[in-house]
């Protein structure tokens, strides 16, 4: 089902090809560190580097029989390389080149990430700048409140994004690192400098200390990030599902040429693709609980960790990417409609107004417990009658009596709302060039 959703950027990262390929990365980058240090001659170090490779097929067919990839991985490259791959895997165990090869394919996933995710954040500030004055009407608790813009919504996504950035940053530097210290990190059949040289040519720093494994603390924190930001990406979805409701009308996702909503209502145009991602979000998060049980292994390592990874880090960063593309691609392609906005800010009859006339009333004088009391008595009286709020506070004595016509009319004034609004865009624009 993955596969569906897989683009070919990300869904290459995480084939076995390019997982063998790393491996083999880590392999020579050893060699290349004992032979600086005299362990292996110059002429079978570049034999290894001439020969070494591998076929996917022939490992498979070789852990078939021997039931350990590494050690199937090996025998295939030996098989290119003849007598002298016996200098390679010198002093290692099998998790010196699998933990420090998953550090470059999580890094490497980590980064295409954060290119799709600068891409969102440029659209975000793009389309909060086109509707920055766009009035709609603000919502708590799904019941309208008082009046924002478009672009004000929008800019609280943008501001979320720049704190996803943030986390993959920290993600990349928290999985940069590998091992290479021997089968419990004591570095007996190994010479630490070789660690030092070989990280430094995959450019990983090595961990101040490990057992069997790099600590899975790391990799939770990855999966918590990609947790996080499928999250938001949810949420921003989520926001369009409802603002695309027939009885709302504000917002709805691409609709394209020969489109169908519907197997049996021929004028449905349903929110299909912010439902997926609010399907598939959920996986991403179920992963990240993985990683925080894959922390707690018996003593120095088991392998209760592998096979879980072997799963959640290609589908966690495979569908978070996924994810990123359709957000792009429907708010790029969205269709906003600022005249549904503006008559779903007139819906009420004026009873979004109902703070500015409850303080106009206590600037007059009243306790805040008298003006609510007025207010309320008018705004359900309003509510329930299906009357016009502004009227019946014009026609209350205990309001007119001490409000003027023209105080009245500033507060069913929209201009208020939006003083504010440039003021809160620069705040958040403030640290950008």
């Amino acid at each position: 089902m993955i596969e569906r959703y897989t683009r070919p950027g990300m869904g290459s990262v995480w084939t076995d090809e390019n997982r063998y390929k790393r491996w083999l990365d880590v392999e020579i980058a050893v060699c290349e560190a004992w032979a600086q240090l005299g362990k292996i001659p110059s002429p079978a170090l570049r034999e290894i580097k001439r020969k070494a490779g591998f076929s996917v097929e022939r490992i498979d067919e070789f852990e078939k029989v021997v039931k350990h990839d590494i050690v199937a991985f090996l025998s295939s490259v030996a098989e290119n390389v003849g007598p002298n791959s016996r200098f390679i895997h010198l002093g290692l165990t099998s998790y010196d080149v699998v933990d420090t090869a998953l550090s470059l394919l999580i890094r490497e996933s980590l980064e295409a990430i954060r290119e799709e995710l600068e891409e969102l954040k440029r659209l975000l500030k793009r389309q909060a700048l086109k509707h920055k004055k766009t009035v709609c009407i603000g919502r708590t608790h799904g019941i309208h409140a008082e009046p924002v813009t478009f672009g004000f919504k929008l800019l609280v996504w943008y501001e979320e994004v720049k704190r996803h950035l943030s986390r993959l940053d920290r993600a990349v530097e928290v999985i940069s690192v590998g091992r290479i210290s021997g089968s419990v990190g004591t570095y007996i059949h190994l010479d630490p400098r070789v660690e030092t040289l070989a990280l430094r040519k995959l450019k990983l720093e090595p961990a101040r200390v490990s057992t069997q494994i790099l600590q899975r603390d790391r990799h939770a924190e990855v999966l918590s990030t990609l947790a996080l930001l499928a999250t938001s990406i949810e949420k921003f979805a989520v926001e369009i599902r409802h603002l695309q409701r027939t009885e709302v009308g504000e917002v709805e996702e691409p609709f394209t040429k020969g489109q169908k909503g519907s197997s049996s209502m021929p004028h449905k145009k349903n929110p299909v693709r912010c439902e997926r991602i609010s399907g598939l979000a959920r996986l991403v998060r179920a992963n990240a609980q993985v990683g925080l049980e894959n922390m707690v292994l018996w003593h120095e390592r088991d392998i209760s960790h592998s096979s879980a990874e072997r799963v959640v880090f290609p589908d966690s960063f495979i569908v978070t990417d996924f994810l990123l593309a359709e957000a792009v691609d429907i708010i790029r392609n969205w269709t906003v409609r600022p005249e549904r906005m503006r008559a779903n800010v007139d819906a009420t009859r004026g009873l979004i107004f109902s703070q500015s006339v409850l303080l106009a009333l206590t600037k007059r004088g009243l306790t805040r417990e008298a003006a609510y009391q007025i207010v309320q008595r008018n705004s359900l009286k309003a509510w329930n009658e299906g009357l016009d709020f502004r009227v019946l506070v014009a026609a209350d004595p205990e309001v007119t009596g001490l409000l003027r016509p023209a105080d009245i009319d500033r507060c069913f004034s929209i201009a208020p709302y939006l003083d504010k609004i440039d003021g809160i865009f620069e705040r958040v624009f403030a640290d950008e060039s």
